[in-house]
């Protein structure tokens, strides 16, 4: 596959300006960057579009969404994969951190059983080179689980490790402080009937009394001792932030108020909001919208969360609604989440990084917004899209 070459005539996205110049590629790094264009017969003509760097994707429920498209259906692990996989580089996203959970009491639900044949699927497409974007795992451990310890076994020492976030999603809580909230998602997404929903609630806080603290402690400590880097997950309170601080997290996931941003803003951990957050106005869950979060400049990396393609298109609403210029949207896809992983050899243009490029033509369609097009995507200069 061809790995030097050069790309020009295209507007060059960045980590504080856009610059219409021409990128040298060579070896799979970027060799170099200059303003202006070449003659060179060979050079790959941009005709203008915009070259970003890949997109690196904390967050995504994706693959498990993928793994089981509907309730009690499961899907083979390869073609499961492999959808996912072209999902995503269609995306524009280069770097995934596919996002699987651990603690179900529902042994039917994807996140009640074990993960070895996923992991397996995983690494066997990645060592013959059928997968297009880098992936790296982001374990969700659900902490009022009976099971969570036991499903996490598979992911232990894992080399694709790279983030681990603690949950609780018991309803009353959290994300779940409306209550009827929770039950539209869990009898729409995960197809429960109300009496199963009802049985959940009425158990839950047994469950969260037993469970959360020990295991919240397990995982703490496992990220401590292997150098895992650690998030909280939608932090509602100053005390939820103070505690995930504490225990060293480095991002607060999805948090739910203002209040909780502020506070993770204030002792620095990086708080993850979600791409269809911004381009539906809000939350799916009434809390608060992130865009309002970017307004007061406490937005440091968006999640496509449940929609890979919301990355882009959450990128240029925040740039056309005036609230962020093109290169800080842009870093909160690219640079802030690589910042955040300690990926620190890709996540923006510069010299000596990954090339790992998108070609995007910007395409103005209803009403005042543009979309961003992906036409071309290189992984480490091979082009995979």
């Amino acid at each position: 596959m061809r790995t030097s070459y050069l790309l020009k005539n295209a507007n060059i996205v960045l980590g504080d300006e856009i610059i219409s110049g021409t990128v040298q590629v060579e070896n799979g790094k970027i060799a170099s960057i200059s303003s202006g264009t070449t003659s060179s017969p060979g050079a790959i003509d941009f005709e203008g579009d915009y070259l970003i760097p890949g997109l690196v994707e904390v967050h995504t429920d994706n693959f498990e969404r993928h793994l089981m498209p509907r309730p009690k259906v499961s899907w083979a692990e390869v073609p499961a994969l492999l959808a996912h996989d072209a999902e995503i580089a269609a995306a524009g996203i280069t770097t995934v951190l596919d996002a699987l959970g651990v603690g179900e009491a529902d042994v039917e639900s994807v996140r009640g059983q074990s993960w070895e044949r996923v992991l397996a699927a995983i690494d066997t497409c990645a060592d013959r080179g059928l997968l297009r974007a880098d992936h790296h795992l982001h374990v969700r451990c659900e902490l009022p689980a009976p099971n969570t310890i036991a499903l996490f076994e598979p992911f232990q020492g894992h080399p694709r490790l790279s983030l681990i976030s603690v949950m609780d999603h018991t309803p009353g809580q959290r994300q779940w402080e409306n209550i009827e909230q929770a039950r539209t998602y869990f009898t729409g997404k995960k197809g429960w009937s109300h009496d199963k929903f009802e049985d959940k609630v009425r158990n839950a806080a047994t469950l969260q009394a037993k469970y959360s603290a020990p295991h919240r402690s397990y995982f703490v400590d496992y990220c401590r001792t292997h150098n895992i880097h650690l998030a909280s997950h939608d932090d509602t309170t100053v005390e939820h932030v103070s505690q995930a601080h504490a225990e060293g997290a480095s991002t607060s996931e999805f948090p739910t108020t203002l209040a909780a941003a502020r506070a993770a803003h204030a002792r620095g951990l990086l708080t993850v909001m979600g791409g269809p957050n911004v381009v539906r106005g809000g939350s799916h869950s009434g809390n608060v919208a992130a865009s309002d979060l970017a307004r007061e400049g406490l937005l440091d990396i968006l999640s496509s969360d449940y929609v890979p393609g919301s990355l882009l298109t959450a990128v240029m609403r925040l740039v056309d609604d005036g609230i962020l210029t093109l290169p800080q949207a842009m870093a909160t896809v690219t640079s802030k989440p690589a910042q955040a992983t300690g990926m620190v050899d890709r996540g923006m243009i510069a010299q000596g990084l990954r090339a790992d490029l998108v070609r995007v033509h910007m395409a103005r369609l209803v009403g005042h917004h543009r979309h961003a097009v992906v036409r071309t995507v290189w992984r480490q200069g091979q082009q995979v899209l």
